[in-house]
């Protein structure tokens, strides 16, 4: 397993799979080991992704300032790590909290991006997080599924406040309840460093009319994925998300939750890999 040092002297572990050109990989959670992103859908057989585990997270150590964390602080080990690998440009994608660290990095580093890849992320580096009512009416398009009754009153209650994130939930990031999900989400306990989610977007880490008008000027292509059963984001918040880059693309993965890679992998795979090869698809 290779190891890079950061800046701060932090040890910080990435993971390679595949052969070809790099594709620098961003998880989310926040602060979720990489480890759930697995293969994203058979993306390596062209490209050797290169995913991080974020400090604290996974493989890599936990530093010695808590703060560190923070979501703008972060952007520094995605820069050690394009400098470690001793890359001019990097094509880089980030999934959910992922994508706002992604964005973060492409405001600062806008010199650095080749291609940018945002998986149904949450954009609040943006100041546009996912409202209530997106995710109420992403829930509703699952009415028909036997877990629906059940989950829905839960999924209410957590967000108006009056109740806790509950297990009857999980469905609805998905956009099928079936085996390989239910394996995937029954990882994420041992792969969340819940502290560092804490800090994660804490005061301080996002700026976001600055963000906005350097990513107005990022000249790089930009691939915006959101699936089309998701409510964080759901699609029209992802063209929104889309409207803020000069050069950028949405794509709607039909039948798709919160982790596409997962409900069609074919899809997902031709899709993103034909954004980096230059003919993504509108």
């Amino acid at each position: 397993m290779p190891i890079l040092t950061a800046s701060d002297g932090t040890r910080l572990a990435y993971h390679r799979q595949g052969a070809g050109e790099p594709l620098l990989v961003l998880p989310g959670g926040p602060m979720r080991a990489s480890s759930y992103l697995g293969d994203l859908g058979a993306l390596t057989p062209g490209r050797q992704v290169v995913r991080l585990d974020l400090r604290g997270t996974g493989d890599s150590h936990v530093p010695a300032d808590p703060a560190t964390y923070r979501c703008d602080r972060l952007v520094d080990d995605v820069e050690a790590l394009r400098a470690h690998l001793g890359l001019e440009r990097i094509d880089l994608m980030g999934h959910s909290a992922g994508g706002s660290l992604a964005m973060l990095y492409a405001a600062r580093h806008p010199e650095r991006i080749r291609r940018l890849v945002l998986v149904t992320p949450n954009p609040w580096a943006l100041g546009t997080p996912a409202a209530p009512e997106d995710r109420l009416a992403a829930a509703r398009l699952r009415k028909g599924e036997p877990w629906f009754e059940e989950a829905f009153p839960a999924l209410e209650s957590w967000l108006n406040g009056t109740g806790d994130f509950a297990p009857e939930l999980l469905p609805f990031f998905y956009g099928r309840w079936d085996r390989a999900a239910q394996e995937h989400d029954a990882r994420a306990d041992e792969e969340c460093n819940d502290e560092a989610a804490e800090v994660f977007g804490s005061e301080g880490a996002y700026d976001p009319p600055a963000t906005r008008a350097a990513l107005s000027r990022l000249p790089a292509p930009v691939l915006v994925l959101a699936g089309e059963l998701d409510g964080a984001p759901n699609p029209a918040l992802a063209h929104r998300t889309a409207d803020v880059f000069p050069h950028a693309e949405v794509a709607v993965q039909p039948g798709a939750g919160h982790f596409p890679w997962l409900d069609d992998p074919e899809w997902f795979a031709q899709c993103v890999g034909g954004f980096l090869d230059g003919a993504a698809r509108s």
